[in-house]
């Protein structure tokens, strides 16, 4: 009998209708970077983001004022929202009275215990979720002084001491982060922070990973170790871009290892002097035509025989190219020759069919 998932057996905590852990499907989460005074620019953010995939979705509440606008935003979401919370704990009471399914405050600069206390008992009576959300950079000074320690074995002391003191007081509906930008540093704090606290489920991420291409490059390498281990409950890609380019990231990453899937997989091969067509743009127009495709198919662009058929069976529905043609076929098997200017038609409406 297989052994066990860690994520599956963590427990499991409701964010609104979205569970986390307990075995549940990983959740895909991004951030709005619009002002959350502007109740309108903040809800159009919030559904792009949910469109792009996102299940919860987290906002900054920066202070007093901006409470009333967040209310709406809870109120209108197609998402459960998760508040972002730094520095004032009345802030995080605040929003958990307006309707935030979860809180996120970092242990690092919440305050004291009867300030960290006052907000779990708000966040108990509404039956709203935490996330502890521990950062490197800002860790408890009596911890982050402590010379003997790694990096990572910081992250975990803060983190066990935040867990144990919140389910002392019987608040289990815990999500726990531990982030840092170092890759190497981010697998070694959640493999340890897993085998030191089993049950709760863990929030993944990179933080400050960088632009669109590195940070995708940091957050699919450090994310994906651990996803491939079963670590890892939910996750956000954290890059300096327009946010609505990080749930397309963090479900490639999951596609990628089979975890979960939203639509479709391009396999295509990385040409060589063999192609006979211009393959570059056929697979890129392929790849944009199925953004707005929701079936989880695997379609395969194939640059010769070598690399057709034969090699692209296990795809649902593929083109292999030859000199001013192509061979379609699905799932191994030719269904017919077409021309290289219908290259892409033809494999659309194929896919339509499917």
């Amino acid at each position: 009998m297989a052994s066990m998932l860690p994520r599956e057996a963590t427990r499991p905590v409701m964010v609104g209708s979205v569970q986390i852990g307990g075995g549940a499907p990983v959740v895909v989460q991004s951030m709005t970077c619009t002002d959350t005074h502007d109740a309108d620019a903040t809800l159009a953010q919030v559904r792009a983001l949910a469109d792009a995939g996102c299940d919860i979705v987290r906002v900054t509440v920066p202070d007093a004022d901006a409470i009333e606008s967040f209310r709406r935003i809870c109120a209108e979401s197609p998402v459960p929202i998760v508040a972002d919370i730094h520095f004032d704990y009345r802030l995080a009471i605040g929003a958990v009275q307006a309707g935030a399914a979860k809180l996120r405050i970092n242990p690092g600069n919440i305050g004291s215990w009867e300030k960290v206390d006052a907000v779990i008992d708000a966040a108990g009576e509404a039956g709203a979720a935490i996330r502890i959300g521990v950062n490197a950079g800002s860790l408890e000074r009596d911890i982050a002084e402590r010379d003997e320690l790694t990096q990572p074995e910081k992250l975990v002391a803060s983190s066990l001491r935040f867990v144990e003191h919140f389910e002392d007081r019987g608040f289990k509906d815990i999500v726990l982060s531990a982030k840092a930008h170092s890759v190497p540093t981010t697998i070694e704090t959640y493999r340890a922070l897993s085998r030191a606290l089993p049950h709760v489920p863990l929030h993944l991420g990179v933080t400050e990973a960088g632009t669109v291409r590195q940070g995708t490059i940091k957050s699919s390498v450090g994310l994906g170790v651990l996803l491939a281990e079963g670590i890892g409950d939910t996750l956000r890609v954290s890059l300096t871009a327009d946010p609505v380019e990080e749930p397309p990231v963090a479900w490639g990453i999951l596609e990628c290892l089979g975890i979960r899937r939203r639509g479709p997989e391009l396999v295509s091969c990385p040409t060589c002097g063999r192609t006979q067509v211009d393959l570059i743009p056929i697979a890129q127009e392929v790849e944009r035509r199925l953004q707005s495709v929701t079936k989880p198919i695997s379609v395969a662009v194939m640059g010769c025989v070598v690399n057709g058929p034969g090699e692209a069976s296990d795809a649902d529905v593929g083109v292999a190219c030859g000199r001013g043609t192509a061979l379609l076929f699905r799932h191994g098997n030719v269904i017919r020759k077409i021309a290289e200017a219908d290259i892409v038609d033809e494999l659309m409406a194929e896919i339509d069919n499917l």
